[in-house]
């Protein structure tokens, strides 16, 4: 089988909580190289203090996480996943894959992101493409470099969820809305207005970008900074395709944000957090209107009690 790697720098004092991250992308097994203990490891392990000039000149102030996907996987979307993921967190990162070069990013896309229906109303096409509606509402997407293309099992999953809650006239807010794709689907499938907030300058321009592209401008609103300090007022649905810490974090702020009998979808959420994050959602007030499972993966549609 052929593999893409993806390699993450980060400093050392944020490796355990990379690592987290990047085992959401490929839950299977990663790599570290860290070479901050080299001579205390080279003598426990190997019983020898002679150890190599090169690797005695590795970086000792950070460390080099490997992840490998399958070459028929779409590695973009990953890339996009992780650089994201460490922006919400605040960890400053740098991702990197051996066979896939930025300056070809938008081909790169064309390759492996194709057409698809999703849910009972949504068709999602690239921007570059046609699709034959067949009496399906047409989301058109162009993702750059941001996550988001609802082929990833957290961003369907959310899809399917406002495909469903969606009935008309809602209002939306997006928490870190990356590519725009879920404020944007929420618009075209009736909602009446939907605002994206994200901590990433370019999520927020190629999500203002694909509301463009959908004729949709008027009806959203896309702000960078954070979620607190930039967004007021009430909204009928509140959705966080994020991670379990930053979902975790937010839950007790949500309900300032959600109308009486208003829906929260989050989602980003590993198999192996799930449990975390259902009770913190449940020690806030909030109970399970309905919990997806997809490819290791949770969300959840939660109310708050009345």
């Amino acid at each position: 089988m052929n593999w893409t790697e993806i390699s993450i720098n980060v400093k050392r004092e944020d490796s355990e909580t990379a690592s987290a991250i990047a085992n959401m992308v490929v839950p299977y097994g990663i790599y570290v190289e860290d070479y901050s203990d080299l001579e205390t490891a080279a003598l426990e392990i190997a019983h020898i203090d002679l150890i190599d000039e090169d690797l005695l000149k590795k970086d000792r102030s950070g460390v080099i996480i490997h992840i490998y996907i399958p070459a028929e996987e779409n590695a973009e979307e990953s890339i996009s996943y992780l650089r994201e993921r460490f922006s919400a967190v605040g960890i400053a990162a740098e991702v990197a894959s051996v066979g896939v070069d930025d300056a070809d990013w938008s081909e790169n896309w064309k390759k492996h992101f194709k057409a698809f229906s999703i849910g009972n109303r949504l068709a999602v096409c690239p921007s570059w493409e046609k699709y034959d509606a067949d009496n399906r509402v047409v989301l058109k997407i162009d993702p750059g470099a941001a996550f988001g293309t609802g082929s990833h099992a957290t961003t369907s999953m959310c899809l399917e969820l406002l495909d469903k809650y969606v009935a008309g006239g809602e209002t939306i807010l997006d928490i870190g809305c990356g590519s725009g794709i879920l404020a944007i689907s929420g618009v075209l499938l009736g909602a009446e207005s939907a605002v994206g907030v994200d901590i990433d300058a370019q999520s927020v321009k190629v999500s203002k970008e694909n509301a463009e592209i959908n004729d949709i401008s008027a009806k959203t609103e896309f702000i960078c900074g954070d979620l607190t300090e930039k967004i007021s007022g009430k909204f009928d649905i509140v959705c966080a395709n994020i991670v379990a810490d930053i979902i975790i974090k937010l839950t007790p702020d949500v309900e300032q944000f959600l109308k009486d009998d208003g829906i929260f979808m989050c989602s980003g959420i590993i198999d192996i957090r799930a449990a975390e994050v259902k009770n913190a959602l449940l020690s806030n007030g909030y109970e399970i209107v309905e919990e997806s499972v997809k490819d290791n993966w949770y969300a959840y549609a939660v109310r708050k009690v009345k």
